[in-house]
């Protein structure tokens, strides 16, 4: 359904999407070296190496390059997020790391997994920012988010005429199904989505049942 022709159509803010990459990069600096494949900096490094020519192909006008690029740094952060929740698991019978170090360590990944996700919805959900801008169609394609839900008729009193998920909406959707381990108040639609929240919701409960395994044996 498209957008009311008077509706001013700001293009997505991309601020707060790059600010959950720069904060997976943080966290790795600040896990310890034995929940890490290579060097600590490795990751980090990485993310900024990918993101500097995404956000050039955005401002450019290369939106399939930048929406290549964004696919491959979800990749790259996903497969280092697995690696580490692997480790972390291995580290528990280990004893190679204090209790309190890995009851941090797996909070640090807990959250990690809620970025590393809320950017793959935002990235693949409607072919992404950039599509869902230029297609000015209300709501989302893959997600039934609340504001899909009010009668078209009752949009413009709650103000959400023309209303598109944003990062934020995303990032709300990830960390409640990681609190949770299932969908909350955003149903899934797309299958594509369905797999992921699979993923994520195996993530996020195999390191809670380490940090319950763990603080249980610290008390």
């Amino acid at each position: 359904m498209a957008e009311p022709a008077g509706k001013i159509d700001k293009p997505e803010p991309r601020w707060q999407a790059l600010l959950a990459l720069l904060a997976v990069g943080g966290i790795y600096l600040a896990l310890p070296q034995t929940l890490v494949v290579g060097p600590f900096w490795l990751l980090p490094i990485v993310i900024v190496i990918l993101v500097t020519p995404t956000i050039v192909a955005h401002r450019m006008g290369r939106y399939s390059l930048n929406r290549a690029l964004g696919i491959i740094t979800s990749s790259v952060i996903t497969l280092a997020l697995i690696t580490s929740v692997i480790l972390l698991v291995l580290a528990v019978p280990a004893h190679k790391e204090p209790p309190v170090a890995l009851l941090c360590s797996g909070a640090e990944l807990w959250f990690t997994n809620v970025l590393v996700f809320a950017l793959w919805y935002w990235r693949l959900d409607g072919g992404g920012p950039t599509c869902r801008q230029q297609q000015r169609e209300f709501g989302s394609r893959s997600f039934v988010f609340p504001q899909m839900q009010i009668e078209k008729i009752e949009r413009s009193r709650f103000g959400i005429d023309g209303w598109r998920p944003h990062f934020v909406d995303y990032l709300f959707v990830a960390l409640t199904q990681s609190s949770t381990f299932g969908p909350t108040d955003a149903p899934l639609l797309a299958r594509w989505a369905k797999i992921l929240a699979i993923l994520q919701i195996t993530i996020s409960l195999t390191i809670v049942i380490i940090l319950i395994s763990r603080a249980v044996g610290v008390l």
